[in-house]
């Protein structure tokens, strides 16, 4: 923060009397340090991001950047061109974005909990990445639906919404206190659809009566985050190999028993907000190794029939990547994956 908008940006309570060593160290040529030190990255994930990337330099550059506020319309009371007609009176450069249907970007983060467009729920805050990977589910009216690892609910209000407030879709969630976050905003958004349900883990017999039954699953898997960097600096220092192995191993664990829950025709969505590879292409790798009954989907395929249409998907095909560097969203990776 200091680094990119000066000393004076930070809080005077933050510094605490290091004032004047922040602003020393504001001035220390980095030219001659290490890369990853240079890049403002622990060593492992420098090494990782400039292994799997022919692009790690802008990438790592965007990482640093801040990142725009994006919100998603709620199709079940609004539309996008009254939005944000009803936006343009608060004066935050609300623009159409590139890619998601549903999305607006602001140029500046005002405190929009007090806007009635949010208070009414015609408005969430959702990155662009983030929204896509609902519409890469591609719920449809009537379905049966799971999101496997809710949280607090970001892609299950999209989902919902995409649904039209038919159908049932269960929010599954293991942490009771960030699934209870989903209240008050399944409250504003008017659906109906939504069965917030906390599991002991994805063992639970909530889970396992479910076998079978499902049109659709879309699991948000637990990650490092590393996609998120931009919104969430102190995680690259908070995260290590040794999480990463343990979350890698829940990740592969989680997959498996959201496969189950996925009728014959189904469809099946794996979503990190991950860069690597570890946490992404194989976890899917080893997935289909072991199911011979899933195949991948193309991932642009599935967006180009809603008339979307992603840049550079050709190059991560059958994938969906989103690159802070490329598409101005935070790091996101998924894989479509249908059962025969």
């Amino acid at each position: 923060l200091a680094r990119e908008h000066g000393a004076d940006a930070m809080d005077a309570r933050a510094l605490r009397g290091d004032a004047n060593a922040v602003t020393r160290a504001l001035a220390t040529d980095l030219t001659p340090a290490p890369a990853d030190v240079r890049a403002e990255l622990p060593a492992w994930l420098f090494a990782e991001i400039e292994r799997q990337y022919q692009d790690a330099a802008p990438l790592i550059d965007a990482l640093k950047e801040s990142a725009p506020l994006d919100l998603r319309v709620n199709l079940i009371k609004a539309n996008r061109p009254d939005v944000l007609e009803e936006l343009s009176a608060h004066q935050v450069g609300a623009v159409v974005t590139r890619y998601s249907p549903e999305a607006i970007r602001l140029s500046s983060k005002p405190a929009l909990t007090q806007w009635p467009a949010y208070r009414e729920g015609r408005i969430e805050v959702q990155d662009e990445g983030s929204q896509l990977i609902a519409r890469l589910l591609q719920p449809r009216r009537g379905e049966m639906v799971v999101d496997f690892c809710a949280g607090a609910g970001g892609k299950t209000l999209a989902i919902g919404a995409l649904m039209r407030s038919t159908g049932r879709l269960y929010a599954f969630d293991i942490n009771e206190k960030r699934l209870a976050g989903l209240g008050p905003r399944l409250k504003r958004s008017g659906l109906s659809n939504v069965h917030p349900v906390v599991i002991r883990n994805e063992s639970d017999i909530r889970v396992k009566r479910l076998n079978g039954k499902c049109d659709r699953v879309l699991v948000d898997a637990p990650c490092s985050g590393s996609g998120t960097l931009r919104r969430n600096p102190d995680l690259k220092w908070r995260f290590n190999e040794a999480e990463l192995a343990r979350v890698n191993e829940i990740q592969h664990s989680v997959l498996r028993a959201a496969a189950r829950l996925l009728k014959p025709g189904g469809r099946l969505v794996y979503a990190t907000c991950s860069l690597l590879e570890q946490e992404n292409q194989q976890v899917i790798d080893a997935f289909l190794a072991e199911h011979a009954d899933f195949e991948l989907v193309a991932a642009a395929t599935v967006l180009r029939a809603q008339s979307i249409d992603v840049d550079h998907a050709a190059r991560f095909a059958p994938y969906f990547v989103m690159l802070p560097h490329l598409h101005g969203t935070d790091g996101f990776f998924a894989a479509a994956l249908e059962r025969r």
